[in-house]
């Protein structure tokens, strides 16, 4: 048996991606203090405390009963009433697609949208006016406007968190007009963040689940052709107390439900949404040169898998950070995908493996 010693010669991927990494350092350096700061932090960051993980059984054809009683929880007699509550910005697709569904397990679909994004640019209600689109989930819709704050000319704009986090306490009002009470489920996702069926239908079928949990999704960008990992947690379901629970899409407690849906990042059918996103949610900071904007770079960008804002990864390890590196690999699977989607597959062709180019 030869032994080779580790200090003598490094691994053979490691040379290029060092070059790698002092290429992008030395870039950063030039460019913006952001890239710089996302190549480092391993150093001077710390990852949040690791989350406790509730494993998730589920197999089709096994009765609800059974699967309460894998997680340690008891079946009920009847179902709870469940609320799906979102802040809305322009995600058409993704809401039918999340709607179409959720909608046999859903007893309210909450929907507070703004007449201006986080970054406070005027912008149309998408779902006021497109309300025929979603005629299948009539009567159970209970929509909102939040009126929003106008960017001025000449003074500093406010803070976009600030303005988001102003819509999420809203959202408390308007689920008290849903007719939410204490012991339903409440939902607390972006819309782009959305719960597969079966971990809805232990909110309805199950007691004994926690009363805060977050729900693990696996991560996709642009489309489900691009996997990125396991690592959205920001969606929750509360057990609703009009003493305590309030709406909030932030750390809430340590207990995640694993593998509870999918979250699909950028997902949208044209660029001209790309481009609004872009410009309108509370990271537009990151637009950092006119051309990020241009249509032609965002395709290439899509159909590649590069990240649109020429961003490193925000990983707290260095191993994670140099794996990251790159484009995301696409899929060829369109496997455990929601339902709807498949069963409409020629309408959603771009969410699809092969499906990249974007219409203007």
């Amino acid at each position: 048996m030869t032994t080779r010693s580790l200090r003598k010669s490094p691994p053979k991927l490691l040379v290029p991606t060092l070059v790698i990494l002092f290429l992008t350092c030395l870039f950063g350096i030039i460019t913006n203090f952001q890239t710089i700061s996302y190549l480092f932090r391993p150093l001077w960051d710390k990852p949040p405390p690791p989350f406790k993980r509730i494993p998730h059984y589920y197999a089709e054809n096994v009765s609800m009963a059974h699967l309460c009683e894998l997680h340690g929880w008891t079946p009920r007699a009847e179902p709870r009433q469940v609320f799906d509550a979102i802040i809305f910005s322009n995600e058409l697709d993704l809401l039918e697609l999340r709607w179409q569904e959720l909608g046999p397990y859903v007893s309210k679909f909450v929907i507070l949208e703004s007449n201006t994004t986080f970054t406070g640019i005027p912008k149309p209600l998408f779902f006021d006016s497109n309300k025929e689109r979603f005629a299948f989930a009539e009567g159970k819709i209970v929509h909102g406007v939040f009126p929003g704050k106008k960017r001025l000319q000449g003074i500093q704009q406010e803070d976009p968190f600030l303005l988001e986090g102003q819509q999420r306490v809203a959202m408390n009002w308007l689920l008290k007009e849903a007719g939410v009470s204490d012991g339903d489920a409440v939902i607390m996702s972006d819309a782009d963040e959305i719960p597969s069926p079966h971990t809805v239908k232990f909110l309805q079928w199950c007691d004994g689940i926690p009363n805060v949990m977050h729900l693990e999704m696996r991560d996709y960008m642009y489309s489900f052709e691009f996997p990125v990992d396991y690592s959205s947690w920001k969606a929750s379901v509360h057990i609703y107390s009009r003493k305590w629970t309030q709406y909030r899409h932030s750390r809430q407690t340590d207990l995640i439900l694993s593998d509870a849906g999918w979250h699909c990042s950028f997902c949208f059918r044209r660029l001209s949404e790309f481009v609004f996103k872009m410009k309108g949610y509370s990271h537009a900071d990151r637009v950092r040169r006119k051309e990020f904007l241009d249509y032609s770079r965002i395709q290439k960008h899509i159909c590649k898998g590069y990240d649109l804002f020429d961003m490193l990864p925000e990983e707290y390890s260095f191993k994670n950070l140099i794996s990251k590196i790159g484009p995301i690999p696409p899929s060829a699977s369109a496997v455990h995908l929601p339902a709807f989607l498949i069963q409409n597959a020629a309408r959603f062709r771009f969410l699809l493996p092969g499906g990249c180019l974007r219409e203007p």
